[in-house]
């Protein structure tokens, strides 16, 4: 099904159907009401989308749901781009042999307008969207507008989202960031996409497919027909906007332990194919090396190495990805120091510290995620950690986790201070600056009896290692 609104519909309240706001009547689901914005926990994981029968928005969402996504984090976002104007449902259909999970986003909206990408973007900036979701949708509407102008010789800012400006559309595309946000993706990866043939009825006439956007969207991507010439549209262009978004590389699927799957059915029923799009979550053996090398109490090396190396020739927009690389290999931190070298060239060192077991993959992703040709690794080091836990509190309802340290149970807290990666969500939820967001945090946690002196916490809660 392309993304086609054919006319503005409402949510129909108390009935055994509802009406999509593309004129779609669909049995009624599991209403999923907003809950609170999740905070991610999990250690880093990859995605592989299985698009070999196609891709739309709702196909992925639903997938992704499917496969242990926060429903209610999801359905928390939507309310925050449109207030009480988005509702999303799920329920489960038989497509062939696959049970699926069918995703419905039922919008409020009587004849939507034809949107610009500032538009859109101006409704995703709001207080307490998660950055990484506002990142990733972002990026999102931007490659589809750069594509819909490539294909009508006009410009981004110019381009209007009539398929996919409506509230529906755009809950596709911000629900599959936020799911994927939920999930901890660090690393998607794609199949071969399914495009279709035929033709597709559209808001500018009777298309030939794939459409100019998908094809303009398909640009260095792996694509095939995925059926006969009269197999209609499989691929919308908000799916491969997404596929193009989240996934750095296109191949079968990768390497690694399947932690969940998930199997999303979308709108059109076919005869010939079940016409699903398949999710499989799991994590790498890197990442199931840097979960197991996080430092905890117990757990954190004592004695380390440090790699590093003098780099005076790499663009420096890479290297916080560098710096995730050494982390994601073993390291168990990594920083980065300004230089001079020889003839007042500017420079850098990249400097890692990492436990024996890790110094060869350290290395290793070093050397290939950088322009270094050599690298310096130190005698090991013995070294001096305190015991790590982490407790949470509550700052308006929102939970931030309180790292605290020192030397165990018996004695007393050396240190307690907010995880920054919470402070960071908190202010954008509150819509406050982070310095205050850090104060109310912190005043918090004295609250609970947790800083320094104070004696160590007892029991074990969720977010200890």
């Amino acid at each position: 099904m392309h993304d086609i609104v054919t006319g503005g519909a409402h949510h129909s309240h108390g009935h055994s159907h509802v009406t999509t706001a593309d004129g779609q009547v669909v049995e009624t689901g599991t209403r999923i009401e907003p809950g609170h914005i999740r905070h991610v926990d999990d250690g880093p994981t990859t995605l592989w989308i299985d698009a070999s029968q196609g891709a739309s928005g709702d196909m992925l969402l639903a997938a992704l749901l499917d496969a242990g996504a926060d429903a209610g984090s999801v359905a928390a976002v939507l309310d925050l781009i449109a207030p009480g104007a988005l509702h999303l449902q799920t329920r489960r259909v038989a497509r062939g042999p696959f049970s699926a999970m069918k995703v419905d986003i039922i919008a409020d909206e009587v004849d939507p307008p034809a949107r610009h990408l500032s538009d859109i973007e101006a409704m995703l900036d709001v207080p307490g969207m998660p950055p990484a979701t506002l990142r990733l949708a972002t990026s999102a509407f931007r490659a589809l507008a750069t594509a819909e102008a490539a294909a009508h010789g006009t410009s981004p800012e110019d381009v209007h989202f009539h398929e996919v400006g409506a509230l529906d559309s755009i809950g596709d595309i911000v629900g599959v960031c936020e799911a994927a946000r939920t999930l901890g993706v660090q690393r998607a990866v794609s199949s071969v996409v399914a495009l279709g043939a035929g033709t597709v009825h559209t808001q500018h006439g009777l298309l030939t497919v794939p459409p100019p956007a998908v094809i303009e969207l398909s640009q260095g991507w792996q694509v095939e027909a995925g059926g006969p010439t009269d197999v209609g549209e499989l691929c919308t262009p908000t799916g491969m906007t997404l596929i193009r978004t989240l996934c750095e590389d296109v191949g079968p699927l990768p390497r690694m332990t399947v932690h969940r799957t998930g199997t999303g059915a979308g709108s059109r029923v076919r005869a010939d194919r079940p016409g699903v799009l398949r999710a499989v979550i799991g994590a790498t053996s890197a990442q199931q090396h840097s979960a197991a090398h996080d430092p905890g109490p117990d757990r954190t090396p004592e004695e380390v190495s440090e790699v590093s190396a003098n780099i005076d020739d790499l663009d420096p927009r890479v290297w916080p990805a560098v710096i995730d690389r050494l982390l994601d290999a073993g390291s168990v931190d990594a920083w980065l120091t300004p230089i001079t070298m020889k003839r007042g060239r500017p420079a850098h060192t990249i400097s890692a510290l990492v436990p024996p077991a890790s110094v060869d993959d350290v290395v290793d992703a070093l050397i290939t995620h950088t322009s270094t040709i050599g690298v310096r690794i130190s005698q090991p080091w013995r070294r001096r950690v305190l015991r790590r836990t982490w407790r949470p509190v509550e700052v308006d309802g929102i939970e931030v986790r309180i790292k605290v340290s020192g030397d165990g149970p018996g004695s007393a807290i050396q240190q307690a201070t907010a995880e920054f990666r919470d402070i960071e969500e908190l202010a954008t939820i509150l819509g406050c600056a982070q310095r205050v967001a850090l104060t109310r945090a912190q005043g918090a946690a004295w609250r609970a009896g947790l800083y320094p002196g104070a004696p160590w916490p007892d029991g074990q809660e969720d977010g200890d290692d």
